[in-house]
């Protein structure tokens, strides 16, 4: 029996890749206060109360988005939680409720999935009296978290882990696959095309894949571990900060694969 998933999802720069990171335990997702920094699905194992479960990131929801990038991080959003066993709704404390809280509810609640409203930046005791308005939500108790910290994720765990099936730890034997290459050769495209659905957002701007993302593909009785990376760029002193991690985090996908396919575009010349 495969293990649970977990979908994480919420608006955008709620702190929805800090939690992950905070669940499956290190910084397997880039965190950055531009909002958007997370656009496909990032994927990690966490362990609670005896049960292993696949916890899924998603990117920021921006509802009736005009822009082609969001659409796709809504239709990421959207597979992700017909996949998934349970979701938890990350929202603000800080910045209250706002109507793109509301939104990722109903979306959650027409999926069906049993919901967690995770109230985030939750720093100190004191705040947590005002996790209440978040009940207006309508997917009850509003569980007051600091992802940052760790403050609260108990509780919230404990309430996931409750509703999610026992299944016994297996070995992992899981090949790690990295597929690398320059910005926009069609990394994510292969990677797709692997797995057999858009798990990753294809778009011909450069960029378009920000971090690395996993996944479990099983080929002729072997599993591997696919990862795709974000592009990668020669270091240059102009790089901001963005670009300087969505980097490292690349080599550091190399670095924990047994093999990396290095994918260039035939149509243009090859570059240092």
């Amino acid at each position: 029996m495969p293990i649970p998933t977990v979908a994480i999802i919420g608006r955008v720069n709620v702190g929805k890749s800090t939690l992950f990171n905070r669940l499956v335990g290190g910084s397997r997702a880039i965190v950055d206060d531009t909002p958007g920094v997370t656009r496909d699905r990032n994927m990690g194992i966490a362990s609670w109360a005896g049960r292993d479960f696949l916890v899924v990131d998603t990117g920021g929801l921006v509802p009736d988005s005009e822009d082609a990038i969001q659409a796709a991080v809504e239709k990421q959003v959207r597979l992700a939680l017909s996949d998934s066993q349970a979701v938890i709704l990350v929202v603000d404390w800080e910045s209250g409720l706002h109507p793109f809280d509301f939104s990722a509810a109903d979306l959650v609640r027409r999926s069906g999935v049993p919901a967690f409203v995770a109230v985030n930046r939750c720093d100190n005791p004191g705040r947590d009296p005002g996790a209440a308005e978040f009940y207006r939500l309508g997917l009850g108790f509003p569980y007051p978290i600091s992802a940052l910290h760790g403050t609260g994720t108990g509780e919230l765990l404990d309430a996931v882990a409750s509703v999610l099936p026992a299944v016994e730890n297996e070995e992992s034997d899981e090949v790690p696959f990295a597929i690398v290459g320059r910005p926009n050769v069609g990394k994510s495209s292969l990677f797709n095309r692997l797995c057999g659905d858009e798990r990753n957002i294809v778009a011909d701007s450069p960029g378009t894949t920000r971090d690395s993302t996993d996944t479990v593909v099983a080929w002729k009785g072997g599993r591997f571990r696919l990862v795709d990376t974000a592009g990668l760029r020669r270091r240059s002193a102009d790089m901001d900060d963005l670009e300087y991690y969505s980097t490292l985090r690349s080599w550091r996908s190399v670095e924990r694969s047994d093999v990396v396919m290095v994918l260039t575009d035939a149509s243009q010349p090859l570059a240092a």
